[in-house]
């Protein structure tokens, strides 16, 4: 079974039902909680103990940092059909994002001024449990070896740094970026293959705007890893985003558009097509609420609520 594990006033708690149980340990970051894992499961399995109310705690990101952030981007089809890709042909590619971007579960997701279209990507992230040394080969066999546990993550994206830039570097990685949690989620070893059950939503003021299960990607998380292990190594603590589903405000050009846009100068393309942006109204705006759930449809694997606020810089 699962154990919910929340962050939250400089202390780590089990969280059961909505109550939270402190967890009797002096780890500080998230490798040292991953290391002192049979303490973890001790509280989990304790029926002792004084709860307290989870609404009560001011939850941080179960995920600590300094650590690695990486992402993969274009891995569900349905992402990858509206990005005008096709997910066929579409190879394990990752980026990295600044451990400076996460922040809690509500913290406030803040818009920089220079700023226009501003997107939301909900993501399974992937939170490593023990080393993955280059060359490492990761199979539905031995995941568990080297993941220890699941976390929601959000991958807020400046479309226009990003497109204008060509990079995702500066785009993904402006402070409160990253928003994780509120759970991390660790599993047990059969709990892996139930990854393709897990649904990822995300709403914006309540509209629904993504909505998709795992089975939509098109490079599950072991033949990913593996691709990643290639040439990073990765340590405990470190989170691996494994891709968004549709639903984002981003859509690429129609293809007659596009063939237009691509005899015009390129300040005139970007001035066009960032204008056409601006109208949609799917980009986020200060005061929006951006709210994401990740779980399996019994609840057997809950990965909590997200719920962050836009404002502006």
């Amino acid at each position: 079974m699962s154990i919910n594990v929340v962050r939250a006033q400089g202390s780590w708690w089990v969280e059961r039902a909505g109550r939270a149980l402190r967890i009797p340990t002096d780890a500080v970051t998230t490798a040292e909680l991953l290391a002192d894992i049979k303490t973890v499961r001790a509280a989990a399995e304790s029926a002792e103990g004084e709860t307290v109310d989870v609404a009560t705690l001011e939850v941080e990101s179960p995920v600590t940092t300094p650590c690695r952030v990486v992402a993969q981007m274009v891995n569900y089809r349905s992402h990858a059909q509206e990005s005008g890709f096709d997910p066929a042909k579409v190879a394990p590619t990752f980026f990295r994002k600044a451990s400076g971007s996460v922040v809690g579960p509500t913290s406030q997701i803040v818009k920089p001024a220079h700023v226009r279209l501003l997107d939301y990507e909900v993501e399974l992230g992937l939170v490593i449990g023990a080393p993955v040394p280059v060359g490492t080969v990761v199979t539905d066999q031995n995941i568990h070896e080297y993941v220890a546990g699941l976390v929601i993550t959000n991958d807020v994206s400046a479309r226009d740094v990003q497109l204008t830039k060509g990079q995702f570097y500066e785009s993904k990685s402006y402070p409160t970026f990253t928003p994780v949690g509120p759970h991390l989620t660790l599993l047990e070893p059969d709990d892996f293959r139930r990854l393709v059950d897990l649904r990822l939503q995300l709403s914006v003021d309540g509209v629904l705007r993504q909505d998709r299960t795992a089975a939509d990607m098109i490079h599950l998380p072991a033949p990913s890893l593996t691709a990643l292990a290639r040439f990073q190594a990765l340590e405990p603590g470190d989170v691996v985003l494994t891709g968004t589903p549709g639903g984002t405000a981003l859509q690429a050009p129609p293809h007659v558009v596009e063939l237009v846009a691509h005899f015009l100068p390129t300040q005139v393309k970007w001035k066009v097509f960032f204008d056409k942006q601006a109208q949609n109204p799917k980009y986020l705006r200060a005061g929006n609420r951006v709210t994401a759930t990740i779980r399996t449809q019994d609840g057997a694997i809950d990965l909590g609520r997200q719920s962050c606020t836009v404002v502006d810089a």
